[in-house]
C-alpha cells in the first residue's frame, strides 16, 4: 500500500513538474506568435488594414466581425514613430496623434516649455519593433465601410522632425 501511494505522489509531482516547465517555456519556443503571423502582410512602419473577421478566416484569435480592424508593424531602430488616428468624438478633437519611441530617444529630445501633456503625446516602447492595433467599431453592417475608412485616415511612420520633449513640472519658472 505504501508502495502504491509512493508512485502515486511521485507520478503527480513529476506531472506537476513537467506541465509546469511546458507552459513556462511555451511562450519562448512559440514560432506563430501574434507579430510572425502579421509580418508577411504588413507593411513596416505603416498602417496595413486587415481582411474582416469571419469564421473560416481569423488572422487573430478572438477577432470581433464588428470591428475594422488595422496594424501598424513598427521598427524604433529608425527613429520614433508618429500615429495619427481619428479620434471619437468624446476627446473634442479631430485627431490623435501620439509619438512613440524608445525610453533612449525619449532621453535624447531637447526640453520645450511651452510645449504640454495635452498637447502631446508621447510614449516610451519596451522594445525597438511592435504592433499597434487600431479599431473601429461598425455598429451595424452597413455602417463597416465607413469605419474600414476611418482606418484608413490613420497614418503611422517614422519622424522626420524631432518632437518636442513635455516640460515636466521641473522645468516651469
Amino acid at each position: 500500500m505504501i508502495r502504491l501511494l509512493f508512485t502515486i505522489i511521485a507520478g503527480v509531482l513529476l506531472g506537476g513538474i513537467v506541465h509546469l516547465v511546458s507552459v513556462l517555456a511555451l511562450p519562448r519556443i512559440a514560432s506563430q506568435d501574434a507579430y510572425s503571423r502579421l509580418t508577411p502582410i504588413t507593411k513596416l512602419n505603416a498602417v496595413t488594414a486587415l481582411p474582416l473577421a469571419d469564421p473560416g478566416n481569423t488572422l487573430m484569435p478572438f477577432m470581433d466581425p464588428a470591428f475594422a480592424t488595422a496594424i501598424c508593424r513598427y521598427d524604433l531602430s529608425g527613429g520614433p514613430i508618429k500615429l495619427a488616428a481619428i479620434n471619437d468624438r468624446s476627446a473634442g478633437r479631430k485627431v490623435i496623434e501620439l509619438d512613440l519611441m524608445t525610453e533612449d530617444q525619449h532621453a535624447d529630445l531637447p526640453e520645450d516649455e511651452d510645449v504640454t501633456a495635452a498637447d502631446r503625446l508621447i510614449i516610451d516602447s519596451p522594445g525597438t519593433t511592435g504592433l499597434i492595433v487600431l479599431k473601429a467599431l461598425a455598429a451595424e453592417p452597413g455602417l463597416m465601410p465607413q469605419a474600414q475608412a476611418s482606418l484608413a485616415a490613420s497614418s503611422c511612420k517614422v519622424q522626420t522632425e524631432a518632437p518636442a520633449k513635455q516640460a515636466g513640472p521641473a522645468a516651469k519658472r
